[in-house]
């Protein structure tokens, strides 16, 4: 699934963090929030070599949401993995 276009160019426009959190808290719901939270956790932990099974014990989720993170990072052209080596 894509995302929309639209959305897309709206959070691209809105450059002030403060503005763009408001904007998420009005669109997303707090859960939806707080997966989309835990997944960049996930990335950034698994990006700095984390184990899975650390991981899965830090935040009490199992491995098959870990697994995924960890099958981003390895894709080819991952632009994940491009923010996170950007990041460094």
């Amino acid at each position: 699934m894509r995302i929309d276009q639209e959305l897309l160019e709206v959070i691209l426009s809105i450059k002030d963090k403060d503005e763009l959190n408001s904007f998420f808290e009005e669109i997303f719901t707090q859960a939806e929030l707080s997966d989309l939270s835990l997944r960049w956790k996930l990335l950034k932990d698994l990006h700095a070599g984390m184990t899975q099974r650390k991981i899965a014990e830090k935040y009490g989720i199992s491995l098959c949401k870990i697994t995924r993170g960890s099958k981003v990072l390895k894709k080819n052209g991952s632009v994940a993995l491009k923010v996170l080596d950007s990041m460094n």
